[in-house]
């Protein structure tokens, strides 16, 4: 079937679109970015792996807020379960408008301790996981007249990795070359369907952090300020809305990609240093 006669025949579903938000179902970044979308007129499908306790909820509160709702469950490296959330999904809404991928892990360990099972849990989760929903759901958004967008959340520091995450930064690396292959792979079979990404600083920390810990963290940003779920779920509603960006990645950090601090690179420099002397002299 060509892509002509698969536009004439897909079905166009229900007047509200409808968003798909992976690891949406504890009540972390991608709980808000769902909450946003439902406050912005979409239907929301949730997602979890374990917390469907909590995603039940979750779906049950969006309904609440007047939008419909319902949660999909599996392991995002799985094949056949994404294919099957994406088929639940049509099935309810008759439409799947956007994605936006936020289901991760962010584990930690020592270079010296980190086995290759580490390394390849962080791939399977955070790299396959991503390439297989963006699959799942590009393939059938390519039969849909309005084609669709998809988001797929990164990290801003895979360009500034710090110590004892070299697992971690490995599987979150491909995220840019994934949004940039899949942009290509889907608008050349639609040219209505857009790929971009979002790559967060710090924005939900952790309540076991400190105070002393948590201002290092908002100096340590250009704009002096903490990152907060509802900036990765601005950022994903910008992408999703609009019709001519595609195949980008966003830094949404606070300036921490850009910005090195006063007391850090300038200081190579060979004649910096004696002009601070200078200056004090």
């Amino acid at each position: 079937m060509t892509l002509s006669n698969k536009l004439k025949t897909s079905e166009v579903g229900g007047d509200r679109p409808v968003v798909w938000v992976t690891g949406s179902g504890a009540r972390r970044v991608g709980r808000t970015v769902a909450i946003y979308f439902a406050e912005h007129g979409y239907d929301v499908a949730l997602h979890a792996r374990n917390s469907i306790a909590e995603g039940t909820e979750g779906a049950q509160d969006i309904k609440d807020r007047g939008g419909d709702s319902l949660l999909t469950v599996g392991d995002v490296s799985d094949m056949e379960a994404m294919k099957s959330a994406v088929d639940t999904i049509r099935t309810k809404f008759g439409r799947l408008d956007a994605v936006v991928h936020c289901a991760a892990i962010w584990d930690w360990k020592p270079l010296e301790e980190t086995t290759v099972d580490d390394v390849r849990r962080q791939f399977e989760v955070n790299t396959l996981g991503a390439y297989v929903v963006s699959q799942s759901a590009g393939l059938r958004m390519v039969e849909q007249p309005n084609g669709g967008s998809i988001t797929l959340v990164g990290d801003w520091a895979v360009s500034r990795p710090y110590c004892d995450f070299s697992a971690y930064f490995v599987g979150k690396g491909a995220i840019e070359t994934l949004v940039r292959t899949m942009a290509v792979e889907l608008a050349t079979r639609n040219p209505s369907i857009r790929v971009n990404g979002i790559l967060p600083g710090p924005v939900m920390l952790d309540e076991s952090i400190h105070d002393e810990a948590a201002e290092r963290i908002r100096q340590s940003s250009l704009l002096k300020k903490q990152g907060t779920p509802e900036h990765v779920a601005t950022a994903a509603y910008f992408l999703s809305s609009h019709e001519f960006i595609t195949g980008v990645c966003i830094p949404v950090d606070g300036g921490r990609t850009i910005w090195a601090r006063d007391d850090t690179d300038r200081i190579a420099h060979p004649t910096f240093v004696a002009s601070q002397v200078e200056r004090r002299e």
